[in-house]
């Protein structure tokens, strides 16, 4: 649960803007946007997650595993990122590391 700053709606709408120009593929005025949302917010787990989508789409795979790894910190039972991070690391050939998220996924999904 996202925690309550001044004005958490001005977060969710430079969320919001960075969602829609992920989806335009324009990976790094998302971020810029899922920044600003953070710097309102720190602890909006979602842009943090949705951050390292836009990470991993630009191919910055080490980016993405932090931006998951921010996620966890903050909400430690999404599955999403557990899993997300899982896929990354097996891509990178971390294969052990994986297994160790994807089964995190799997045991927070039971």
């Amino acid at each position: 649960m996202r925690t309550g700053f001044a004005n958490p709606d001005l977060a969710d709408a430079w969320y919001n803007k960075g969602f829609v120009l992920d989806k335009l593929g324009r990976y790094e005025d998302a971020i810029e946007a899922y920044d600003k949302a953070i710097e309102i917010d720190p602890e909006f787990a979602i842009a943090w997650y949705n951050k390292g989508l836009a990470f991993g789409s630009m191919g910055r795979y080490e980016d993405e595993i932090e931006a998951y790894d921010k996620a966890i910190e903050i909400d430690p039972e999404d599955a999403d990122a557990w899993y997300n991070k899982g896929f990354v690391l097996n891509k990178l050939g971390r294969h052990e590391e994986a297994v160790v998220c994807y089964n995190k996924a799997a045991e927070i999904q039971e």
